[in-house]
């Protein structure tokens, strides 16, 4: 996946804002190239160790994917305190084969480490990312 350097900025900067609570969003793009950075509330019960894109913002931000000519490309959210991989809730409601999942952590926020990963059927997949 190739990820602009100012979207993960934006990624970055949204992790950073939400912390201690796990920060949200969707990537819109074509072909693996992220175009657009969606940040979401998040609207799960307990924001410190899980998230949850509430119904109306997933209906919204995909409306306006699909209304630039985009596609659902990724599913971004962060883990202020623990590594950049999904734990087992995440691989649970892993709904969306066909997009990357990001995980962005600041275990350590002097050094932030986003993954890109496919996760389907409860398998996980780390895949390349590019940051330029």
């Amino acid at each position: 996946m190739e990820l602009p350097r100012r979207i993960y900025e934006e990624m970055l900067n949204h992790a950073r804002a939400c912390a201690p609570e796990e920060s949200c969003g969707l990537v819109g793009g074509r072909a693996g190239r992220a175009e657009r950075f969606f940040p979401t509330p998040n609207g799960a019960e307990d924001p410190l160790r899980r998230y949850d894109i509430p119904p109306v913002d997933l209906l919204r931000v995909t409306r306006e994917i699909e209304r630039g000519g985009m596609e659902l490309t990724a599913i971004f959210h962060s883990h202020p305190a623990t590594e950049a991989y999904p734990s087992a809730t995440d691989i649970r409601l892993a709904y969306y084969p066909e997009a990357f999942y990001l995980i962005l952590s600041l275990a350590d926020p002097e050094r932030p480490v986003l993954r890109a990963f496919r996760i389907a059927d409860g398998r996980v997949d780390e895949q390349p990312i590019a940051i330029c």
